[in-house]
Formats: C-alpha cells, structure tokens, sequence
C-alpha cells in the first residue's frame, strides 16, 4: 500500500515561506533587471521597425529576416511624404525619452555602450530633421536616382521570397521616384533648389540610366543581373524553369512599364523646378545653413569637435604633409620626375587584382587580427562599373554584407578612371584587405557571434568606416613600398612614400576647402585663388573640384577628419598601453568596438583593458593631383583668401 506524505502545520508554514521568499527573489530580479529587459525590448523593436519599414535596407542588413524576429512584412521602398517627416520627429522624441529614463548603469558593458551611441545618433538625427529642406537625396554624384540601380543589381537572390520581395519593390519605383520629386518640389518652394548646373547633371541621368534601347534589346544591366541571379537559384533547385522564365518576364515588364516611365516623370517634374537663376553654393550661402553644416559634420564624420578645431587640425595636417614631400625631393630631387608614375606601375609586381587581394591579406597578417570564423574565407568579386552608370560612380566602392551571410562580397572598379598597378593596389586595400571588406566582415561576425545588441546594425558611421579605409589605404602605400625595396628599387620605393604624402595632402586641402565653402561662404573665385596657387591651374579641374565639393558637403571630412581622428586615438592608446601598446592590439580595439561615433570610442578606450593584462578586451574619393613641391616653403594658413 502507497503511503502518502501529508504537510503538518509547521510544513504549510515553511512552504508558505519559500513562496514568499521566491516572490520577493522575483520582484526583486525583475526590479534590478528592468533597465536591461526594457532596453532589449525598445532597442529590438527599434531595429524590427526599421527593418520592416525599408525592406532594401533590410536586405542589405540581414539575409535571413525570420532569424531575427522579423516575420510578416510586405517589400517596402520608402517614400516621402511630409507627414512621415513629422512623425519621425515624433518618434525620435519619444524614443530618446524611453533611452534618458533607463539607467545605463544597470546595463551589460555591451548594452551600455549601444545605449550610448543610440542616444547620440538619435539626438544628432532629431537636430538634423529640423532642417530638412538642406538635405540632397538627388545629388549628382551619389543620389538615388544612380544608387538604387545598383543595389537592385546586387539585391542577392538566396530564397523565392527574395525574388519576390525584389519584383515588388521595382514596382514601387513610380511611386518611390514620384515622392522624391514632391520633396524637390517642397526644397524648390522654400528657396533650396539644387543649382542650375546640379540639375542638369540629373536630368542627364534620368535619361540615360535606363535607356529604352538596352531594356527593348534586353541588354541592360538590371535585365542581364536579374538572369545571372536567377540562374544560381534555377542550379540549386530553388526555382523551376517555368518559375524562372515567369520572373524574368515580369522583371522586364516592370523595367519597362513601371521603372522606366518613373525615369521620365522625374524628369519632366525637374525639368519643370529648374531654374537658370539658381547659382552653384556652399550651405554658408543658405538662411541656417551653417548651423545645418555642424549637425552634417557631426552625422557625416561621428566627430563632435568644434568646425574651429576641425580647421586647425587640417591646417596643422597640410603643413606636416607639405614639410615631409619637400624633404623627401630634397633628398631625391629625381622624385619629381613625373615618369616615375609609369615606372612603378610597369614593375609593379601584381597586376591582376586577385594577386593583389591575396597580396595584402599576407601583408596585414602581422598587424591585424584575422577574421573571426577565420577557417570560412569571404569570397571577393571584383567587378567593373556598368557604362551607363560609369559617369555618375565613384572610383571604386564595397557593396557591404548582411550580418548573417558575409560569404560572398563585391567590390566595383570604375574602369573610366584607369585604375593600374599602384593606384588599383590602393584602392583594393581601401575597399577589401585590410579596408571596407575586411572591417565589414569583421564587424559583422563579431556582432553575431557575441549576440551583439541588434540595434547597432541600424546605426551608420561614415566617419568610422571611411575613416578607416582612408588609414588602412596609407598602409598599404607603405606595404608598396616594401615591394619595390624587395626589388631593389629604393628610388621607387620612396617615389611610393611621396605618392601617399600627395594623396593624404590632397584630401586635407579638399577637406578644408569643404569647410571653407559650407561654413565661411568661400566663393568660386576665392577657391580658384588657391588652388591657383596650389599649382592647379587647369580651369576646368579647378573647376571640377568646387563643383564636387558644393554638391557634397561634408564628403571629403568623412574620409580624412574620420582618417585623423583614427590617428588621435592611435596616439592616446600608445599613451595609455605604454610599452604593451602595438598596432595589433590597437586595430584590435578599434575592430572590436565597431562601427561608432568618435566621442563614445574615445571613452571606450579611456576604460579598455591595457593589452596583454587579463579583462575585457565604403566609396574611395577622387582628387586632382597636385604638383611636387619644391623648395619654396608653402603654408596653407599664407593662401588662404582674405
């Protein structure tokens, strides 16, 4: 017979205890962990919103949407209307609210730092969206109108969703194209029209981007793209051929009866804004413009200095590089012999640009880290930039991955700037090894296999990413160098080390005159001044530069102020590691902090671990060369127009 076990009054009155024990332990877990289980929550529906909101984004930020919690959804191209302006105020209000009322104290050290940068973007975003008439989304060099057919283009095809989701977003390019012109027409009432000249360039491409001729002859690029993809799915059984032909039928019915027409309505609704009147300007030039211009700076280069500061700097930079160039000819006065350019480049040791991947992956080995989930090796295609787009692209530029595939990456050469030996080793180290590829990948690894808070992948930081692709490409003039020594050609090699003091005082004159035109309301003629005296006399290049930088503000900043303020933090870590510091460890830090404003790095570095002691642990600008100094000394501060 089963005996069985009763309570006496003494058991009911020690299980009545543990309850309450157990619920005061509860209440007080939940308490102690209400800042943490909140932030989780409004940081992951943050990211679900965002993500759900812009199905291209989020295509290009996860491939597999339902591992992170993002299920139903309908493919989305976000269009503008002044009431989801408004409403994004409101949200950014609110959200910043909810982030002030946790306390970031109770955080993991992961959370606590997100928390950090959340608050700090979200803020400099909110300051932003009171001047949104100032912003370009049809800028002749990187708007939409150029930009979204290259990322339909690249719009990887891994599901039959993904094809979907693809189809449907090409039909709301009327929609999306016919928003952007509402916008224009806002920006043109309020007296912020493109200039006259800007406009003509993207009326341009509104004519030629999708031509009528490729698309009748099934020739154009979104057209040949769209079957290449569709053929990996058909190989790998996803599609049937049936399933196949179908989609490749209704891609060139929507290129053509969709796409194409949006070109063309574009047009005719700018055609119909512009204005001869409307001269070419800097953002000084505007109502608030220069006000406008510190909010742009900051978001552009995650740099919270004064623009005061920022001009010192440069300054301080052009005269350093200037001083090392001239006594480098001093030294070689051979140097500035101009066919050393053509020497370099015929005895370059790599000119295939897969030797020279493989190349600079074995010459970083020492100083950087390798990739985490090192044994799975990120494949790289190397691809030349589409004719129709080759006017309106960059010299060269990385497609990034999603967080959870960052198997397969693309970097694109623009063929029309004759990228060769020296210059195309550079540039392939600015955009893949140890550049934009590399640090992508990196990121995204370590994000995921830390489970990294989501919210970061939502977060952009210009300035930490050309930034460093801008330090990593100054590397890799010195890894040239070391080719041509191997060589026995020292003369070359210091021809090499020249070229990198060009290049980076090149970019610190652009960058000063960015903040000269969009903050002091510099003129053409005053610009033309000095370059004039620079020694760039070409009126057309002269020209060309002014023109690039008025339409671009704060470009040229994000790769050189984001490239300086990399070098600032080299010096404190030195500083602060002492005798522990090395570039390994340094790289390590700036990797594994990731993508982030430079305030908040900054602070991180002040609290990381010394090394070695137990603890914690995408677009390359061009420039108009400049000619070899001479021996007359040559300040930037004595050109400078009164």
């Amino acid at each position: 017979m089963r005996k069985h076990k009763f309570l006496t009054g003494k058991h009911i009155l020690f299980a009545g205890a543990f309850i309450l024990i157990f619920i005061g332990i509860t209440i007080f877990t939940f308490t102690y962990r209400r800042d943490e289980h909140l932030f989780t929550q409004v940081s992951s529906q943050l990211f679900r919103e965002k993500m759900s909101g812009n199905t291209l984004s989020m295509h290009y930020t996860v491939a597999y949407p339902h591992d992170f919690g993002i299920y139903d959804y309908d493919a989305i191209l976000p269009c503008y209307n002044p009431e989801s302006r408004l409403a994004g105020q409101a949200q950014a209000e609110n959200m910043i609210a909810l982030l002030n009322s946790i306390n970031s104290s109770k955080l993991t050290q992961q959370d606590r730092y997100t928390h950090t940068l959340l608050l700090n973007y979200l803020d400099n975003s909110l300051s932003l969206s009171t001047y949104p008439y100032y912003e370009e989304p049809l800028s002749p060099s990187s708007g939409m109108q150029s930009q979204l057919p290259i990322l339909l283009a690249e719009y990887t095809f891994r599901t039959m969703q993904d094809v979907e989701d693809y189809l449907m977003l090409l039909d709301q390019t009327d929609e999306y194209f016919a928003s952007l012109l509402l916008f224009e027409q806002e920006k043109a009432a309020a007296g912020l029209l493109m200039s006259a000249s800007s406009l003509d360039k993207v009326l341009e491409q509104c004519e030629t981007i999708l031509s009528k001729t490729e698309l009748a002859e099934g020739t154009h690029f979104l057209q040949t793209t769209f079957i290449d993809r569709l053929q990996e799915l058909y190989d790998d059984g996803v599609v049937t051929k049936e399933e196949a032909l179908k989609f490749i039928s209704q891609n060139d019915r929507l290129l053509t009866t969709v796409m194409q027409p949006a070109y063309e309505a574009l047009y005719d609704g700018l055609f119909i804004l512009s204005d001869d009147a409307v001269p070419l300007e800097g953002l000084a030039a505007k109502p608030e413009g220069t006000t406008y211009y510190e909010y742009l700076l900051i978001s552009e280069t995650g740099s919270y200095r004064p623009v005061s500061e920022v001009k010192d700097m440069l300054i301080a930079k052009f005269d350093e590089e200037y001083q090392i160039m001239r006594d480098l000819v001093t030294m070689d006065p051979s140097l500035s012999i101009s066919s050393y350019g053509a020497v370099v480049d015929s005895l370059f040791p790599y000119q295939d640009a897969t030797q020279m991947l493989t190349d600079l992956q074995q010459q970083m080995r020492n100083d950087f880290p390798s990739l985490p989930d090192s044994e799975t090796l990120p494949s790289v295609s190397v691809k030349a930039v589409t004719d129709s787009l080759a006017e309106y692209c960059a010299p060269a530029f990385y497609l990034t991955t999603p967080l959870d595939d960052t198997s397969a990456n693309v970097i694109y050469i623009n063929e029309q700037y004759s990228s060769s030996g020296l210059d195309l080793y550079t540039t392939l180290a600015h955009e893949g090894y140890p550049g934009h590829m590399y640090q992508s990948v990196y990121s995204n690894r370590t994000m995921l296999s830390q489970d990294e808070n989501q919210a970061r992948q939502i977060l952009w930081y210009g300035g930490y990413q050309e930034g460093w692709a801008v330090y990593v490409e100054f590397i890799a003039f010195d890894y040239a160098s070391n080719l041509m020594n191997v060589q026995n050609r020292s003369d070359l090699a210091q021809y090499i080390q020249l070229e990198k003091h060009s290049r980076s005082m090149q970019l610190c004159l652009y960058s000063l005159i960015d903040i000269m035109i969009h903050y002091e309301n510099a003129s053409y003629e005053q610009i033309k001044y000095l370059l004039n005296n620079m020694g760039i006399t070409n009126e057309s290049s002269v020209y060309a530069v002014y023109e690039y930088i008025v339409e671009e503000p704060a470009n040229y900043l994000k790769y050189y102020l984001g490239y300086l303020e990399i070098l600032e933090l080299k010096e404190e870590a030195a500083d602060l590691w002492g005798d522990s510091y090395t570039d390994y460890a340094f790289h390590t830090f700036i990797l594994d902090c990731g993508p982030s404003d430079f305030d908040t790095l900054r602070s991180c570095l002040m609290s990381a671990e010394i090394p070695g002691t137990t603890g914690t642990a995408l677009e390359r600008p061009a420039t108009t060369a400049l000619p070899i100094p001479g021996s007359k000394n040559l300040s930037l501060t004595a050109l400078s127009p009164k």
